[in-house]
């Protein structure tokens, strides 16, 4: 639209809708001092508007039997709902009226506020994902990266003590340029765009980030008085019964032209399959763990990999030299051909089970549309990875691999 808000929508024979906006506001935007605001915020602004109570919101959308919800990340923020294609209007109205119109009412807020509280203690209890955001503190130290999503208990109470506080940092980072409605289902392209003017159309005139967070991928060496800390390895003492390790470095940004590749590349090491190499030769040949895993975060303009996996103490030594080894492996050795064959049959298989998912195909077509600008279905993509040559998977691996790439952190 003429005020920078992208719409997209891709239409389905599905009856039902996902239908939201995605703004481009997380983590990464906020200063030291308001860490845990972008999540505060999400959570905020289901309390109620300028025009609505939370319940009369909750009863608008679930009366229909439609779902609403909304998650955070580092780097955006999304409300979206599922709902008959014939409720489309509504939802969006409420949608757009939340994040434009917050009444952050400090009775309600203050709900919330003991809400993320409780929130934080949960996450706390759970190694698995905590071990997350301890390793993007590890290798994104000195930026804004490297801050948790939640915020701490400290930043909350500073964010949630005056309703200023939040508004004006909705006002600023909530901008036309960094928001895109999408839309999935059995709708005209002309219906959403006419609904989508309509609602956001006229937002301009917002101010500016003072600070702006982004391409700020700086490091410095970070000391923690209940961690042994070298410049890329770290070991907290947090008395598991076992040991939880992640083992990875930086990687390639959204967009970037060996993106794809890598994509490739994770899904062969360990990319939630039985028969990854990592699954093949941590738990099935030797029994060493229950779960092992690899991910591949791509961000705006940086992003990072990781190999997870949890074990008993007796075990961490042996775990961690055979992850090593199958990451030598694939920068040493070259795939054959037909092993690359395999690989591409798998991932497309993979990528056309994904796509039915209604609700993850509508949010990936978001954040590609906020960042890049397109909205590739799964064919497209998958044509571009069968490019892949066997030669550029080692070239990738033996970049992203190296050792000189390799952050290391513990849980004891």
């Amino acid at each position: 639209m003429p005020n920078g808000v992208k719409i997209v929508h891709r239409q389905t024979p599905s009856p039902v809708a996902y239908i939201g906006v995605m703004v481009g506001a997380g983590t990464r935007d906020e200063l030291p001092e308001e860490n845990g605001m972008a999540h505060y915020i999400e959570h905020c602004v289901f309390k109620g508007t300028d025009h609505h109570s939370a319940r009369q919101i909750i009863q608008a959308i679930e009366g229909i039997g439609g779902e609403i919800n909304a998650y955070t990340t580092k780097e955006e923020t999304t409300f979206y709902a599922a709902t008959l294609c014939e409720h489309v209007r509504l939802t969006l109205h409420l949608i757009a009226e939340m994040i434009l119109e917050p009444a952050f009412k400090p009775e309600e807020t203050d709900k919330e506020r003991m809400v993320i509280l409780d929130e934080i203690e949960s996450y706390n209890d759970q190694p698995s994902e905590l071990i997350y955001d301890d390793f993007e503190s590890l290798i994104f130290a000195g930026s804004s990266l490297a801050m948790p999503i939640l915020g701490t208990k400290k930043t909350l109470k500073h964010i949630s003590s005056k309703p200023e506080i939040a508004k004006n940092w909705l006002r600023t980072h909530y901008r036309p340029e960094r928001m895109v409605i999408f839309c999935q289902g059995n709708l005209k392209p002309e219906k959403i765009f006419t609904l989508a003017e309509h609602e956001l159309g006229t937002l301009n005139n917002r101010p500016k980030p003072t600070v702006e967070r982004r391409s700020n991928d700086g490091r410095t060496t970070v000391i923690h008085n209940d961690t042994i800390t070298t410049e890329k390895e770290r070991t907290f003492k947090r008395h598991t019964h076992q040991v939880h390790a992640m083992l990875g470095g930086k990687a390639y940004p959204i967009g970037h032209e060996n993106q794809l590749a890598m994509f490739l590349l994770n899904n062969i090491l360990g990319g939630g399959s039985l028969n990854s190499r990592l699954n093949l030769s941590l738990r099935e040949a030797k029994g060493l763990v229950y779960t092992v895993e690899s991910s591949y975060t791509p961000l705006s303009d940086t992003g990072y990999w990781c190999v997870y996996w949890a074990c008993d103490p007796e075990d961490y030594a042996l775990s961690r030299e055979l992850v090593q080894q199958e990451l030598a492996r694939l920068r040493d050795v070259a795939l054959s051909e037909t092993a690359l064959q395999k690989a591409l049959v798998q991932l497309r298989g993979q990528l056309a089970i994904s796509a039915q998912n209604q609700e993850n195909s509508a949010l990936a077509m978001a954040k590609s549309v906020l960042y890049r600008g397109v909205a590739p279905d799964w064919q497209e993509t998958m044509e571009r990875i069968a490019r892949t040559t066997p030669e550029q998977l080692q070239q990738v691996a033996k970049e992203m691999f190296d050792i000189s790439n390799t952050y290391i952190l513990t849980y004891e």
